[in-house]
């Protein structure tokens, strides 16, 4: 086989399955802080929580379909191996990049929930 064509296929595969593992991660673990934002409003969570995921999924396979293009010549298995830790590595990076981003967003969205209730509590007289 061709080392380049296994070098795409073996980069396509990893790069969609760690967004794939990412993705399903943060849509399961990011639910409760939804739930919070929103007032324990489920619909509405579970609206953006969906659309959270399918952001990330077409920014990050969009990504690694993008940068799929091999420029240089592959000739044995060594080179497979570099191209493809250079690539995935990136990929990785840029996971990791968009998970903290969206924690960011969470805790920046929660913060912000936690100040609107704290605003419509009505202190009581004596």
């Amino acid at each position: 086989m061709n080392h380049i064509i296994l070098t795409y296929s073996l980069y396509l595969v990893i790069s969609i399955s760690l967004t794939v593992w990412v993705a399903r991660t943060l849509f399961k673990n990011g639910k409760i802080f939804l739930y919070d934002i929103f007032h324990g409003n489920k619909a509405l969570a579970d609206s953006v929580n969906n659309l959270l995921l399918v952001g990330f999924y077409l920014v990050n396979i969009g990504y690694a379909v993008y940068t799929l293009q091999i420029t240089d010549n592959i000739v044995n298995s060594r080179e497979v191996l570099e191209k493809l830790s250079l690539k995935i590595g990136l990929i990785i990076l840029i996971l990791g990049g968009m998970h903290f981003l969206n924690l960011y967003i969470f805790f920046k969205l929660r913060h912000r929930a936690l100040h609107d209730n704290n605003k419509k509590v009505i202190p009581v007289q004596n």
